[in-house]
């Protein structure tokens, strides 16, 4: 058994509990995190998430040979599982990573799309995404309506040693969040926005070290 996620207070309906749209830098990654971990988020048909939050690690069934994404912003979760209603995605869970697993995939990372100042060409581009475990992604960060804000959120995508070093080293604790899903879900439908994001999860800048992001800020 997991504690639930804490909650953030005092944030307006307007901004889904995130920073105001001015105040917020295009690339950074907010998270609700400790000194020692990072809460990520992914959704998974029930088969894989609910024996994973009872049990703290995934399933036989989970492919470690397969790319997996995860995701430290919660509304951007949420958009992505449609709020637990989409097919395959009808389990939200946290998952608590160590920090240092972290910052090993974003160093390891590289960015899923050319960019011209930050790589040669395109052939080189390709080169280090084939050879890189880890890959990043920012898509528009979501309010609580999931309409996009004009600042970005993470996708951190694991494969091969990454995705191996995910399930097997980082975890540290697994939640079903699924009910918190529906809970603010509900509220949203309700119109009361301020209601939900007293609901959502504390996520706040996460602190990273001078340098590890530079080669993926688009």
């Amino acid at each position: 058994m997991h504690p639930r996620p804490e909650q953030v207070t005092g944030h307006g309906p307007g901004t889904g509990g995130s920073p105001a749209a001015g105040q917020e830098p295009a690339y950074r990654i907010r998270a609700r995190h400790s000194p020692e971990t990072i809460t990520v988020y992914q959704a998974y048909p029930p088969a894989i998430g609910l024996p994973a939050a009872r049990d703290g690690r995934f399933p036989v069934a989970w492919k470690r040979d397969r790319m997996t994404w995860i995701k430290p912003s919660f509304l951007w979760m949420m958009y992505r599982c449609g709020w637990a209603t989409k097919e395959g995605q009808e389990t939200v869970l946290a998952v608590e990573i160590t920090r240092e697993g972290f910052a090993w995939a974003l160093r390891n990372a590289c960015l899923s799309h050319y960019v011209a100042h930050l790589h040669t060409d395109h052939a080189a581009w390709r080169q280090e995404l084939k050879r890189s475990p880890a890959r990043v992604q920012w898509d528009p960060e979501r309010d609580l309506r999931l309409n996009p804000l004009p600042y970005r959120s993470l996708q951190l995508g694991l494969s091969g040693p990454a995705a191996r070093r995910y399930a097997d080293e980082w975890m540290v604790a697994v939640t079903d969040v699924t009910p918190l899903a529906r809970e603010v879900h509900a509220k949203v439908r309700a119109g009361d926005l301020t209601g939900a994001a007293e609901l959502l999860p504390r996520e706040t800048p996460y602190p990273v070290e001078d340098g590890l992001l530079a080669h993926l800020r688009a």
